[in-house]
């Protein structure tokens, strides 16, 4: 499928910078780009949605089973 897009000079200078560095396409790191970002708003549409469907009561009832402990070395900032 074609699609044809007007964007700034500037992103497409961009663009094509990175596409050269990358040693891929202007097209293929167009497709990569959309695809991430298309990705990402349908993750955060999932866990919206998914968030509604939640009980902060049951959430709370799970987080109390959780052990009081120090974390381990390697888990703390």
């Amino acid at each position: 499928m074609n699609l044809n897009a007007t964007i700034p000079d500037t992103l497409y200078q961009q663009v094509e910078a990175l596409a050269k560095r990358e040693h891929i396409s202007v097209e293929q790191l167009i497709t990569i780009a959309l695809s991430a970002q298309v990705s990402a708003w349908m993750t955060k549409d999932y866990i919206e949605e998914k968030a509604k469907q939640g009980r902060w009561d049951k959430f709370q009832q799970v987080l109390n089973k959780v052990p009081d402990v120090e974390t381990e070395p390697q888990d703390s900032l």
